[in-house]
């Protein structure tokens, strides 16, 4: 069994997010028959192909036409059909921005845009495809809920999730296996932070794959008596604001972390938060105004400053600013 330094989370196996989008949308469609897909020749990458098999008639394959698909997304919600749509990050954002804005946020249309391949851990494709400007364009929309889970459970869990809740939701995970450190039957609440280790000395707020980073240095730190509460911010909007003052006020200091630019992420959305409520010192994990390049997911991670021990070291400096 690989784990943590401590016991607090551990990990027997890895498995990509985007295999929990695709298991979370059979299971979708499995309860709701309004739940239909749509992809842009990707079936394959984004894991749809159960779906597409088991529901062959409430299946779209559009072609290499992204803004065509956003746009038969959004008529189809007309019709009281729940979409998602299925594409890489880069095409699901970058590519088709004026249709999400025009014909789908605008009027609070309920389509699903759920984002594969995103961040740098996308790896060797390079720049081109590694989007890390996503969850800033998305959030900026008026009526978007923004989500962005951890592992493959909390995938799965969170695309069940999104087909029950009425609006426009971006939904982003990634290509790489990952560990699988959450429980197969949780329960996925949009909006809603989870504490997953309580500390009392400097906080961690997390998202995505930069969760199990989190809780990796949390056990790093222990290790030297700093004792580091973890946060899931798996909804990044609506942010859990409640939960994010509850534990500055006690820790009195933080780090986010997230594999994203640090212009327009989750730590621009925390800062906010602390500025109009209560200001403590913060420290910053994420990209820093910087394209990707091609690579292994982990050189990659490592070579931005995306892992543990760059979280360790934020942690610490914003504890000597206390």
């Amino acid at each position: 069994m690989e784990k943590t330094l401590n016991t607090k989370f551990t990990y027997t196996e890895k498995k990509d997010t985007r295999s929990g989008f695709g298991d979370g949308l059979l299971e979708a469609g499995r309860k709701n028959p309004e739940v239909v897909g749509l992809c842009a020749d990707l079936i394959g990458s984004l894991k749809m192909g159960a779906f597409q098999k088991e529901f062959p008639d409430r299946f779209f394959q559009v072609g290499i036409a992204e803004a065509n698909m956003m746009g038969l997304a959004a008529g189809m919600t007309i019709g009281g059909k729940i979409p998602f749509t299925g594409t890489f990050a880069n095409f699901s954002t970058g590519r088709v921005y004026d249709q999400i804005r025009q014909s789908i946020a605008y009027s609070g249309k309920n389509v699903k845009i759920c984002a594969s391949h995103a961040g740098v851990t996308l790896g060797e494709d390079g720049a081109t495809h590694q989007i890390l400007e996503d969850i800033g364009m998305m959030k900026m929309l008026p009526h978007m809920t923004v989500i962005n889970p951890c592992d493959y459970n909390q995938t799965k869990a969170a695309t069940m999730a999104i087909a029950e809740h009425d609006g426009p939701v971006y939904l982003r995970f990634g290509r790489p296996s990952w560990p699988i450190f959450t429980d197969s039957n949780q329960k996925f609440e949009i909006g809603k932070a989870w504490k997953m280790i309580d500390g009392k000395d400097v906080t961690i707020f997390a998202t995505g794959h930069l969760v199990w980073e989190a809780v990796v240095a949390e056990a790093m730190l222990a290790e030297e008596g700093i004792s580091a509460e973890v946060i899931n911010i798996h909804t990044i909007k609506p942010l859990d604001e409640e939960a994010i003052l509850e534990s500055v006020a006690k820790t009195g200091c933080c780090v986010s972390a997230e594999e994203h630019q640090l212009n327009g992420g989750l730590g621009d959305s925390i800062a906010q938060t602390l500025v109009r409520n209560n200001p403590v010192p913060m420290e910053f994990v994420g990209v820093d105004d910087s394209f990707g390049e091609s690579g292994t997911p982990m050189d990659l991670m490592k070579k931005y400053g995306l892992k543990a021990e760059n979280i360790v070291e934020k942690a610490k400096k914003a504890l000597a600013r206390k």
